[in-house]
C-alpha cells in the first residue's frame, strides 16, 4: 500500500486537530489552576516540599500530598488518590486517612482545619468534615489500635494470597 501523500490540505487538518488538542489541555490546566487557587495557597506538597506531621500526644505521623493556606490562615491537608472516585463514596480508610491529617495539623497549629480534601484520580474533589464526631470517631479508632488483636479478622486463602501483611499478620489462613 502506498503512503499517504502529504497535501495542504491533509496538513491543515492535522494542525486543526493539534490545536483543538493543545487547547483542552490548556483549558483542562486553567481549570486545575482556579480549583486550586479556590483550595488556597500551597503550602506543601509531598513531590517538592514535604510537610512530615508529627504528634507524640496520640503516636501518629503522617504526610498530606499537599497543604494549603486558606484565606483566613487555616491549614487544609490534600489526600490525592490514584484511583477513580469510588461509586458508594469515599471508602472509610481515605476518611480515617483524611481526618488523621486533619488531627496532626490541628496539634502542629494549635487551629483546626475547616475540613481535609479527597482528590480522585477522575477530578472528583471531596471536602471531608473535620467535626466533633469526625475526630471522635478518630480517637475512637486510634484507642482501638492500642488494644491487643482480638481475632476477628475473617481469613481465607484468597484474600489473604493477595495480601502483603501476611507473613506478619495472626489471622493466617
Amino acid at each position: 500500500m502506498a503512503p499517504l501523500p502529504v497535501t495542504p490540505e491533509l496538513l491543515a487538518v492535522a494542525l486543526v486537530l493539534g490545536g483543538i488538542l493543545l487547547a483542552a489541555v490548556a483549558l483542562k490546566l486553567l481549570g486545575d489552576r482556579r480549583r486550586d487557587a479556590r483550595a488556597g495557597a500551597l503550602v506543601a506538597i509531598d513531590a517538592g516540599a514535604p510537610m512530615t506531621l508529627r504528634s507524640e500526644r496520640y503516636r501518629i505521623s503522617g504526610r498530606p500530598d499537599a497543604v494549603r493556606r486558606l484565606a483566613d490562615g487555616r491549614l487544609v491537608p490534600i489526600e490525592r488518590k490514584s484511583r477513580t472516585t469510588p461509586p458508594r463514596g469515599p471508602p472509610p480508610s481515605h476518611l480515617v486517612q483524611v481526618w488523621a491529617y486533619c488531627l496532626l495539623l490541628e496539634e502542629a497549629t494549635g487551629a483546626a482545619p475547616p475540613y481535609g480534601l479527597l482528590r480522585y484520580s477522575d477530578d472528583t474533589e471531596l471536602r471531608v468534615r473535620w467535626d466533633a464526631p469526625a475526630r471522635s470517631e478518630l480517637l475512637r479508632l486510634r484507642a482501638e489500635m492500642e488494644l491487643p488483636y482480638d481475632g476477628r479478622a475473617t481469613p481465607s486463602p484468597a484474600k489473604c494470597a493477595r495480601c502483603r501483611w501476611v507473613v506478619g499478620c495472626d489471622a493466617r489462613a
